[in-house]
């Protein structure tokens, strides 16, 4: 009977979440509009309390080596917001020119790249039937993501020059965050009941631990990925090779399709060069993603956040529908994160049972 009551407890939790879901979405024109302004709102924020989690073990690390915490903070906060002022100083205007230089030259591109599959397919009209339909749907699946990706990508950038004051304000948030995060974690936990305190604790600490070194290690790795990429694209006299150096090195961020992702823009405007361009650019990412493979990252990530493969391709699908880009880059995160969730709340309810 015991039994059989947790169970209808447990179908009668699932009816009424599901019920629960229903209405939230149903009631979406409602409130989206209110979440939308929140988030903007918080965005400043978050991205703060990011750069503040992936700053502060580097702060703790030079205390713990005898340095006052007040130099440790102005040290690595120098560092940190002085390089990325630096890249961005120098940069930037590189990157603005070549934006309004590929937005000048789209039309042209385009064109240049749909006479080149033209040509493709004027080639393989002698080939068997069934590979040339493949062919053929290869090249509407790679029309079809690039025009997506695209889109998505450009409404991403427009965002973000049209969030550009409230962005100014995430080195002074970052700031006070990791010069009081001592008093932030106590005033935290000090609004948490009693009986929350140890399983958040728990929560925090595995989360930290199995998910903040892949997050610092993926982003070491795309920022030399992306780097190196933009490198050697002008090495070889590529076009736009910031931009797409830029776009190698985010997507590159995203388990299994980040690559492929990330290698579509530059080998498509390749291709609108010449034929040996685009075999140069192939050769670049294919050469640099073993190096990220079996060389940088087993180095500097390490552990992986431990989820099955399919989940990791379902979190990436749902990303992508969810928040495009953003959704694309933060969906192993996300999912990582729940998982973390999931097991602590799994641990606490078998604690009570055994306890019960």
């Amino acid at each position: 009977m015991d039994i059989k009551m947790k169970w209808f407890y447990r179908l009668a939790f699932l009816l009424l979440l599901f019920i629960v879901l229903f209405i939230f979405f149903k009631l979406q024109p409602f409130w989206h509009p209110v979440l939308t302004t929140v988030l903007k709102a918080l965005f400043p924020f978050a991205v703060a309390a990011f750069i503040a989690y992936l700053l502060y073990p580097l702060i703790r690390y030079l205390q713990k080596n005898g340095l006052p915490k007040a130099l440790s903070v102005l040290i690595i906060y120098l560092l940190f917001f002085g390089g990325a002022g630096v890249a961005i100083y120098k940069g930037l205007p590189a990157l603005l020119d070549q934006l309004k230089e590929l937005s000048a030259n789209a039309p042209y591109v385009m064109e240049q790249y749909e006479n080149w599959v033209s040509a493709v397919e004027r080639n393989t009209k002698t080939w068997p039937d069934g590979f040339k339909e493949e062919i053929d749907q290869g090249f509407a699946a790679v029309n079809e993501t690039v025009e997506r990706l695209a889109e998505k990508t450009l409404s991403f950038f427009f965002w973000i020059v049209d969030s550009f004051i409230i962005l100014t304000l995430i080195p002074f948030i970052a700031f006070f965050m990791i010069k009081d995060m001592e008093v932030i974690q106590k005033a935290f936990w000090s609004v948490v009941p009693e009986k929350w305190k140890d399983p958040l604790k728990n929560f925090f600490a595995e989360v930290d631990r199995s998910l903040g070194g892949y997050i610092r290690g993926q982003l070491i790795v795309c920022t030399l990925i992306g780097g190196l990429s933009s490198l050697l694209f002008w090495w070889i006299k590529m076009k736009y090779p910031l931009i797409l150096g830029l776009i190698v090195g985010v997507t590159n961020v995203i388990p299994y399709f980040g690559p492929i992702i990330g290698a579509v823009p530059a080998v498509v405007i390749a291709a609108t060069v010449s034929f040996r361009m685009a075999v140069y650019v192939v050769l670049i990412l294919f050469i640099l993603q073993f190096l990220e493979g079996n060389i940088i990252s087993p180095y500097v990530v390490g552990k992986s956040v431990d989820l099955h493969p399919l989940f990791i391709i379902l979190s990436i699908l749902i990303g992508e529908e969810a928040g495009g880009v953003l959704g694309l880059v933060l969906a192993v995160p996300i999912v990582a994160i729940l998982k973390t969730a999931l097991l602590e709340l799994r641990r606490q309810m078998k604690g009570k049972e055994r306890a019960g």
